[in-house]
């Protein structure tokens, strides 16, 4: 009972410990807003700034949490002297008011809430960034700033520990002792858990550096960022850099592999650009007004395939295939597994090397030469991001924009409604870019959806999805372990396919000299059972669409990837002898081979790139694999993707320059 006693006073007190971390964060966050409001945008609603205070206290709970779990652990359950708590919110507050000074010059150099800079900066000459801080940016009156506000600190906090708790509830019934305990016990974990996830008993609901730029004002959303929160997103995105082993790569033969990668084999130069040039044969579809890259959440193709065609889950797509002004291909192949590689393949045209091109500094310092924006607005285009997300999410809004993007849309600049943790549905993204369209000039749009994402949280009924005839064809199938959950993730693919087709349509008949390409992020995440077959598992379509577009204008069931869209589509606009940089072809001069990380595509076969594992592609499947030459296959892809590998990972790490040096 002892113990009771005193654990029971211990968590009331490392309460207000919390609640006093808390409020001063939420506090340093406001004056740093108010102080610096002339880096908000002029127009931005007041509400926004109440979402970007709120948003940030649910953040803040997490960094909160963290301090207050020590007093937890070391004072209120081992029984280590109260004066600890105190310390430890003594040294938390001198830490938050250190990095609140801190703060204010860092953003005017940077515009950033603690970024890479940080990290890099460790590496650095620290003798000259002491004496910097120390004549530029004021470092010891703000360091005695700091020391005033936390003696303020101590002697708020100091006060409030000091208050009495209420006492424990005495009773000689021990099951009435026991049921309090208990409650109390579950009470703390579900406290916890709330904490954790930043105001939310699970992950998708709740606030992490990552889905916390809610609003639509760039400076809100880094301020939304506590000063913990932000230097813990340095630290992942530093360790996002160095993650990884790098795959396929063959660096010291970056010569043999710059000159057959277009064909250039009698050029002799120092750098990479002259053999990544190619010339465009001519136009072969008049020149569209709009263009539209759609990358769908988890498109991937196998509900697309005859064997799942009783689904009707694709019906949208499939209506646009029929149709005579559409070209398909079966053989294509994401960039990677996750979204953000999909995303930076198409962005920087460079294929994945398990190197994370969002945290690379080179792609901040200049455009790769493959990359998009570049040759489409030589064509006379603007060049623009539509995402159903926040455009702070794993860098990609800063990484598109430094890449020559003329501007980047998440949901929160288009007021949508957040529908769960990573955005909006698709029909407001949709619904905002149709919009948007009006009186627009010429324009690329890439836009990748979220709504096929887990939580899967649509309301589908509502939506017209029949979930209960997809359960009855899905028991039809072997190999499912949960029907209903797999019936469940295949309606919010419906989704997708119906609004995703609706929008093709809709701007079709309002911008009809627009074309529309359709392909999937990834398909790893939905498998049609426990057993899926290489293809099944990783294959996504590649859909063009619209005006010009002939079924018979490319090979049948072409092979390629993300990295050869821009290619083909400029192959089909750009006037005769246009000059552009790539290092996959196109799908018009397809080398025959697609890839991502483990798994390679040809136009017979599929396989693990280091493994024995082929596998017949199943729209093939009446061919004898005897007649398939496996071996001359495999080595073809081998050689093809080394190659690809091997420029992508040099211009990533080492530049255009063709030396070691570079």
């Amino acid at each position: 009972m002892k113990f009771l006693k005193r654990f029971f006073d211990g968590i009331q007190r490392d309460f207000r410990l919390f609640i006093f971390l808390l409020l001063l964060l939420e506090v340093y966050r406001g004056l740093f807003m108010w102080s610096m409001s002339a880096y908000m945008s002029p127009d931005t609603p007041s509400s926004e700034a109440a979402l970007a205070m709120f948003t940030g206290l649910r953040l803040s709970l997490k960094t909160a949490g963290a301090v207050t779990l020590l007093s937890f652990v070391f004072v209120s359950i081992i029984g280590l002297t109260p004066r600890l708590r105190l310390f430890i919110g003594i040294f938390a507050s001198l830490i938050f008011s250190i990095l609140f000074q801190a703060r204010f010059p860092y953003y005017k150099e940077f515009q950033s809430t603690f970024g890479l800079e940080v990290v890099h900066g460790l590496n650095d000459d620290i003798s000259a960034i002491f004496w910097t801080m120390l004549e530029e940016y004021g470092l010891i009156w703000r360091f005695l700033l700091a020391l005033i506000l936390t003696l303020m600190c101590i002697m708020i906090l100091s006060r409030i520990l000091l208050f009495k708790t209420f006492p424990l509830p005495e009773t000689k019934i021990k099951t009435k002792t026991a049921a309090f305990v208990s409650g109390l016990i579950l009470f703390i974990a579900a406290f916890a858990m709330f904490v954790r996830f930043g105001g939310s008993f699970n992950y998708a609901g709740g606030v992490n550096w990552e889905n916390a730029g809610v609003t639509s004002d760039f400076f809100l959303n880094e301020c939304i960022l506590d000063d913990v929160q932000a230097l813990y997103r340095a630290q992942a995105m530093e360790k996002r850099m160095q993650a990884g082993d790098i795959s396929g790569v063959d660096s010291e033969n970056i010569l043999t592999y710059a000159k057959g990668i277009a064909g250039h084999d009698n050029i002799a130069a120092d750098n990479l650009l002259p053999y990544l040039e190619r010339t465009a044969a001519g136009a072969k579809i008049e020149k569209p007004q709009h263009i539209f890259i759609i990358l769908g959440e988890t498109w991937m193709q196998w509900p697309m395939i005859g064997k799942y065609e009783k689904l009707h889950v694709a019906d949208g797509v499939k209506s646009l295939i029929a149709e005579e002004n559409c070209y398909y291909s079966r053989n294509f192949m994401p960039n990677g597994d996750f979204t953000s590689v999909a995303i930076t393949g198409l962005v920087t045209g460079l294929s994945d090397v398990n190197i994370r091109v969002n945290y690379q500094p080179r792609t901040y310092e200049e455009v790769y030469p493959t990359s998009m924006a570049a040759p489409f607005k030589e064509l006379g285009y603007k060049v623009d991001f539509w995402y159903g997300g926040v455009p702070s999410w794993d860098n990609i809004g800063k990484m598109a924009l430094a890449q020559g993007f003329d501007s980047f849309y998440g949901y929160p600049d288009f007021h949508a409604p957040k529908q769960n943790a990573w955005g909006t549905k698709d029909k407001n993204l949709f619904d905002a870019l149709e919009k948007h369209l009006t009186d627009e000039p010429p324009t690329v749009h890439l836009i990748m959806t979220t709504s096929n994402h887990p939580p899967y949280n649509l309301n589908l009924k509502e939506e017209g999805y029949d979930i209960a005839k997809v359960i009855t064809e899905l028991n039809q199938l072997p190999n499912i372990d949960d029907v209903r959950t797999l019936a469940t993730e295949l309606g919010h693919y419906w989704y997708m396919d119906k609004v995703t087709t609706q929008f093709i349509r809709n701007v079709s008949e309002h911008y009809p000299k627009s074309i529309f390409v359709i392909t999937g992020d990834h398909a790893v995440r939905c498998d049609p059972g426990t057993r899926p077959t290489l293809f099944e598992h990783q294959s996504v379509p590649f859909v063009l669409y619209g005006n010009g577009i002939k079924r018979d204008m490319l090979p049948i069931d072409v092979v390629g990837g993300h990295t050869s869209i821009v290619p083909t589509l400029i192959e089909l606009i750009a006037p005769k002898d246009f000059i552009y940089h790539s290092i996959a072809p196109p799908l018009t001069k397809s080398n025959g081979v697609a890839f991502n990380r483990d798994v390679f595509l040809t136009s017979n076969i599929a396989g693990k790139v280091d493994s024995d594992a082929v596998e017949l592609l199943p729209h093939i499947a009446s061919k004898e694999l005897k007649g398939v030459n496996q071996t001359a296959e495999k080595e073809m892809a081998q050689s093809a993707i080394t190659s690809m590998r091997t420029l992508s990972w040099w211009l990533l790490t080492k530049g255009r320059a063709l030396n070691t040096e570079g």
